[in-house]
């Protein structure tokens, strides 16, 4: 198998020219991770502007799902293009929005009547989602995790918590929300481990957070990730069980954002099916549609109650993208992709939990089916993050032909559903290749 094949170690000159224009007339706020330029891609193969070609590890940040330039995606997104292109779903009607409102009210946990409100991206789905159970129950508070990455748009990173550099100088957001820790096991909050903490997190909320800081009468909703996009942080066997029990305790909706867990990135049609509990809310965008804008707000339909003109979007449910969405729910159902997903996955926990044994850089190895974390640590003891290696071992693999992604001290691996289990030997032994070569650095 040809791949990956490196001509010039990256950057090469036609990609150095084009990041030099970039830095002249791009926003400086675009935090790139490493200097790939992207000329094209297919299936799980990105190839550069320099003809360099590179094991896709990252799915473009998790909307790939069924990778790179899919015929079926291509072809359908070609047929809506002959009849229109665009009409606004905010005034008028078009079929393709209400087929695929009821395809995914068919996939999505939860056998009550639902409706769908479709936007341009996950961040505007957070967006609706926070009008929506405002409007609905009457309350302005709400919560939302540690580290949690919701968007970037002000109601939204109201939401988020996982970068100063979002927030500073920019108060005030949205107000009455209330941050909590997020089950993060390797590195609890409370210094506990999992079972006998008996979740002390989900605790904290109960006995704290709704008597001492914010009245449970006050807070509409929950906002979460099933696993958190940042670091891959995946939660214990019986924590949403657990939220959702006390969600329900006080009326309090809960808000599932998808947006990176969704259409089978982890081995289920969504992350939070892995804990057998339904939200009353979830929020989808990325891989619904392969990257193509659309977000989609999709909740129980007697919580979605709003007025006309309360919220829409002139471009929300784009008839390109809705096709493109569907084209993605039917290639992934029937080239058994969740399976795939599943399989593969375990294999690379698999490998990595090998390569633990052996680097003592790897802290911690965690994820469900092809979402997958490894974070790295300067010693296991003090598990202080090993930020700086990280970039390190990133950047080797991407000048091996390996296209990673990075959270913190965390190497994130998100590779097309579509991926073969030659490829991915292939995609490890670089990654592992990488860590070989950072240990004998030192």
């Amino acid at each position: 198998m040809n791949i990956p094949k490196i001509i010039v170690t990256p950057p090469g000159p036609k990609a150095r020219e084009i990041l030099t224009s970039d830095e002249r007339f791009l926003s400086p706020s675009l935090c790139r991770l490493y200097p790939l330029v992207v000329q094209s891609g297919k299936e799980c193969v990105i190839r550069d502007v320099d003809g360099n070609e590179f094991i896709d590890f990252n799915s473009g940040l998790s909307c790939l799902n069924v990778g790179n330039c899919h015929p079926t995606i291509i072809n359908s997104v070609k047929e809506q293009l002959d009849k229109f292109t665009h009409y606004s779903q905010k005034s008028f009607y078009y079929e393709i929005t209400v087929k695929l409102a009821q395809r995914l009210c068919d996939v999505t946990p939860g056998s009550f009547k639902k409706r769908v409100f479709f936007c341009n991206s996950g961040t505007e789905a957070i967006e609706a989602a926070i009008k929506i159970v405002r409007w609905h129950f009457r309350r302005t508070s709400l919560l939302a995790y540690i580290n949690a990455s919701h968007g970037e748009t002000l109601g939204s990173m109201s939401l988020s918590s996982c970068k100063l550099t979002q927030k500073r100088y920019l108060s005030p957001m949205t107000s009455s929300v209330v941050h909590v820790p997020y089950p993060y096991c390797y590195r609890c909050p409370f210094d506990l481990s999992c079972p006998e903490c008996n979740y002390k997190c989900i605790d904290f909320i109960d006995k704290y957070i709704l008597q001492r800081v914010v009245a449970p009468e006050d807070v509409a909703a929950i906002f979460f990730e099933s696993i958190q996009a940042e670091g891959c942080i995946t939660p214990a066997p019986d924590y949403f069980c657990r939220l959702r029990k006390l969600a329900d305790e006080f009326e309090i909706a809960l808000v599932d954002d998808e947006s990176e867990t969704g259409i089978g990135r982890t081995g289920k049609w969504f992350g939070i099916e892995h804990w057998q509990v339904v939200p009353d809310m979830m929020c989808i965008a990325g891989a619904i549609s392969s990257g193509l804008p659309l977000g989609a707000t999709l909740c129980k339909a007697e919580i979605m109650d709003w007025e006309p003109e309360v919220h829409s979007s002139i471009l929300g449910g784009n008839p390109l993208s809705c096709a493109a969405a569907l084209a993605v729910l039917e290639v992934t159902a029937k080239n058994s992709l969740l399976e795939n997903s599943t399989r593969q996955g375990n294999y690379i926990l698999r490998r990595l939990g090998e390569m633990k044994e052996k680097y003592e850089l790897i802290g911690d190895v965690r994820g469900k089916g092809l979402m997958v974390g490894v974070e790295l640590v300067k010693d296991r003891k003090s598990k202080t993050p090993a930020t700086n290696e990280v970039r390190d071992v990133v950047l080797n693999a991407f000048k091996h032909g390996l296209a990673l992604r990075m959270s913190g001290s965390t190497i994130i691996l998100t590779p097309p559903l579509t991926i073969t289990h030659d490829v991915v030997d292939i995609g490890l032994n670089i990654l592992e290749s990488a860590l070989k070569e950072f240990r004998s650095s030192l």
